[in-house]
């Protein structure tokens, strides 16, 4: 993919191919970007003005991606800062999901009772436009150090109801593999942490990075999970494919993030194509985020109703397989909250009256034995009283 005709140019094959070199030559100011895509005057200053504020960096590759010439290109568009990025709106929150108050230890986030966030590092590849984590990205590029790595790790061995820890950041596939390896061997080593996973955008905007060393490292520490994020298919490209391939030859499952933006995937056709690629890729589509209230990503969002119609045009439209789950995280802290149109139309004690993708109704009768199931009851790895709305449905909860 690499274009000859850009600040790249005398770079050779095996420096192009090489992770570092991507780290060390991506573009982060307007006098490198000018030579790789066509800004007016007027362009050149806006940026100026939005790199007061935040960062800009974009790896050779995903630059080799990205139209030298138009504006609304899906790549330059999340890459590129704009001028509305400093136009703030009244509902903008520098941590819209209260990762901050919800961090018992300084790089853990802990919400949910059963699964921990683990930020091990500040350093992106890219710093996308629309990050929600982009108050962490205005402090520069920092690495959670060992100092602070034991006492996550003391913290997500001390709470034995944690069965799930997600490495992310940041991006946790900048870090050299030797301290990838030991955060992950330290997991491991955690009897009740069944699963790790990995939060990851490196094999899109730097698929580089995705050697065959790191994959072997990697598959070491199975049960092991990776969800990247494609946003459009114009990013499927070969060199991408290859870093997922390698994933998932290693046994590493990968799953896909979206985050649906204006102007860039907000269409059925274009999310419909890019879940279909992913898919003939290996690549699971797990979830299309409403965009989050960071400050300075309004321009990117959408009304809730672009989400439930772009999901209502997959549904039943594509493999199931290929439909990801629309969802809200929500502000204040509340978690994933999941959003779908409404297939029960109606419904009694004993029949329900449901719509299906074309619009027709159809009508399921209810078991005439409504009697609950008598044997153990789940709570999640332990004795507890599930909370939250589990809670209210539980036969101890009084009523």
């Amino acid at each position: 993919m690499r274009k000859l005709n850009t600040i790249w140019a005398n770079a050779t094959d095996s420096q192009w191919n090489n992770w570092r070199w991507q780290l060390k030559n991506r573009i982060a100011t307007v006098a490198q970007l000018r030579q790789v895509v066509t800004l007016s005057d007027n362009e050149e200053q806006e940026i100026e003005q939005c790199l007061k504020i935040f960062p800009m960096a974009i790896t050779p590759h995903y630059a080799s991606i990205m139209s030298d010439s138009e504006s609304d290109c899906p790549i330059r568009m999340q890459a590129v800062p704009d001028i509305q990025e400093i136009s703030f709106r009244d509902c903008d929150m520098e941590d819209p999901l209260h990762e901050s108050l919800d961090s018992p230890v300084p790089g853990i986030t802990h919400r949910y009772p059963d699964r921990i966030l683990f930020l091990v590092t500040d350093q992106c590849a890219v710093y996308c436009r629309h990050c929600t984590r982009r108050r962490i990205a205005q402090r520069g590029q920092q690495v959670l150090q060992y100092k602070h790595i034991e006492p996550a790790i003391e913290y997500i061995n001390s709470r034995k109801a944690v069965r799930d820890v997600l490495v992310s950041g940041g991006d946790p596939l900048t870090l050299p593999d030797e301290k990838l390896e030991y955060i992950l061997m330290r997991l491991r080593a955690i009897k009740h942490v069944e699963i790790i996973r990995i939060g990851s955008r490196i094999p899109v905007v730097l698929p580089q990075r995705i050697t065959r060393s790191l994959c072997k490292m990697l598959k070491k520490y199975h049960p092991l999970w990776l969800n990247t994020h494609f946003n459009h298919p114009r990013e499927i490209v070969p060199e991408s494919i290859e870093a997922c391939t390698r994933l998932a030859d290693a046994g590493i499952p990968v799953g896909n993030q979206s985050v649906l933006l204006k102007g860039i995937n907000d269409s059925p056709y274009i999310m419909k194509e890019l879940v279909q690629g992913l898919v003939k890729n290996r690549i699971r589509p797990y979830y299309i985020y409403q965009c989050d209230l960071s400050a300075g990503t309004g321009h990117f969002r959408t009304a809730v109703g672009k989400g439930i119609e772009i999901y209502e045009n997959l549904r039943g439209h594509t493999s199931g397989l290929a439909v990801p789950t629309f969802v809200i995280d929500a502000p204040g802290g509340g978690g994933k909250i999941p959003l779908f149109p409404n297939y029960v139309v109606s419904r009694s004690d004993r029949k329900i009256v449901l719509r299906n993708f074309e619009g027709n109704l159809y009508t399921y009768t209810e078991p005439e034995d409504l009697s609950v199931y008598k044997g153990k009851t789940c709570t999640a790895g332990n004795n507890k009283t599930p909370t939250g709305v589990a809670g209210l449905l539980h036969p101890k909860t009084r009523g």
